[in-house]
């Protein structure tokens, strides 16, 4: 759920973005926001993942199921819009049309 309905009630479109970002990194990671894995600093699978990217770790995140069969290049900009879709800041998310561009070309424009 954002933050802005979590807090205040408030919902819109960029309500949606947050949460598709979240079930994003949900997939991408092969757990759930609310999983709380032990030693793990952050309470929540959108704060590990924030760790991880600005430590430059962002593909420790991935599912090992998937045992290294992704192209890693791909998976990072999957990472980096679900980080952008999450923002906490709802004027700070992208559209899901600007999502949707950004899913199928390979540059990625942040604001």
């Amino acid at each position: 759920m954002s933050p802005e309905y979590a807090m205040e009630g408030r919902y819109s479109t960029k309500s949606d973005v947050f949460s598709y970002g979240v079930l994003l990194l949900e997939i991408i990671a092969g757990q759930r926001n609310t999983h709380c894995e032990t030693g793990r600093a952050s309470p929540n699978l959108i704060g590990h993942v924030w760790t991880q990217w600005t430590e430059g770790r962002a593909l420790d995140i991935v599912d090992p199921e998937l045992n290294q069969f992704y192209p890693p290049s791909i998976v990072m900009r999957c990472i980096q819009i679900g980080l952008l879709c999450v923002q906490e800041n709802a004027i700070n998310r992208p559209s899901m049309l600007e999502v949707v561009f950004m899913l199928a070309n390979a540059t990625i424009s942040a604001r």
